[in-house]
């Protein structure tokens, strides 16, 4: 161990150059003519060869590593757990630039989307999905976005808490519920007046039967877990009472202990 190398948790710390003091007490051949570094290729080999065989450098840290499936956290070598953190961190920078590279042409594919006819609005799915189209145009005309991008968005968003509330997912659940209370508002608003109500109470049937799928398994009663009675110690009210009796004193000499001053009908 060099004067650098101290014990961290009964560990010795890792140096590098343990792999080259591997070397076999009998120094290497010189270089034989017109081959350079022969002599040091073979050191190298040496040393390669001396550190895999037991008590060498990589021996060691080859133990180290079958020992860490077996034993905890805190037990592990500090370099598999440097080695460990390394990697996870470099993977999640990886996911996150991924993730944000996908985000980045989801959205652009959506703006890039070509405006498509707002439809006849016949049929009961048209009765439905008429107005939302109509209210989603006229919005976008104050936005800088396309009709046909926003129409698309609330389509995914819709696809997503289906699939997601299926699955149980929380947060597509609370999604599919949005989803559903901003359609209802949107026929509401974008509907004629005279077929509003039944054009919002048809959405409403609508999106009712579709959750059925998105909101299955869900339930709104308390859940109660019903496990078996534990070891309860057993109560038993008792009453002790502890008294601590004279010694007899032997008879004729009654009077014998007591001081001389105590007088007499005080006996």
């Amino acid at each position: 161990m060099t004067h650098n190398d101290k014990p961290v948790n009964d560990q010795h710390n890792l140096n590098f150059l343990d792999l080259f003091n591997q070397l076999p007490p009998v120094p290497p051949a010189p270089e034989p003519d017109g081959q350079h570094g022969a002599g040091r290729l073979a050191w190298l080999r040496a040393a390669w060869k001396r550190s895999w065989e037991q008590g060498g450098f990589l021996y060691e840290r080859w133990e180290e590593v079958g020992q860490a499936r077996h034993v905890s956290w805190y037990e592990i070598a500090t370099w598999i757990k440097a080695a460990l953190l390394f990697g996870g961190l470099s993977l999640i920078v990886l996911m996150l630039d991924a993730a944000r590279d996908i985000a980045s042409a989801t959205l652009k594919g959506l703006s890039d989307v070509p405006a498509s006819g707002a439809g006849d609005g016949s049929g009961l799915w048209g009765t439905v999905d008429h107005p939302i189209r109509v209210f989603l145009a006229d919005q976008a005309a104050h936005l800088p976005v396309a009709p046909a991008a926003l129409y698309a968005f609330w389509q995914l968003t819709g696809l997503l808490g289906l699939v997601g509330g299926f699955f149980g997912n929380a947060g597509a659940r609370i999604a599919w519920l949005l989803f559903g209370i901003g359609s209802l508002a949107m026929t509401w608003s974008a509907t004629p007046a005279g077929g509003r109500a039944a054009a919002t109470g048809l959405a409403a049937l609508m999106w009712a039967l579709a959750s059925i799928f998105a909101l299955r398994g869900l339930t709104l009663r308390p859940i109660v877990h019903n496990y078996p009675p534990q070891f309860q110690p057993q109560f038993s009210p008792a009453l002790h009472l502890h008294a601590t009796l004279p010694a007899p004193t032997p008879p004729g000499d009654d009077y014998g202990d007591e001081p001389d001053n105590v007088h007499p009908l005080q006996r």
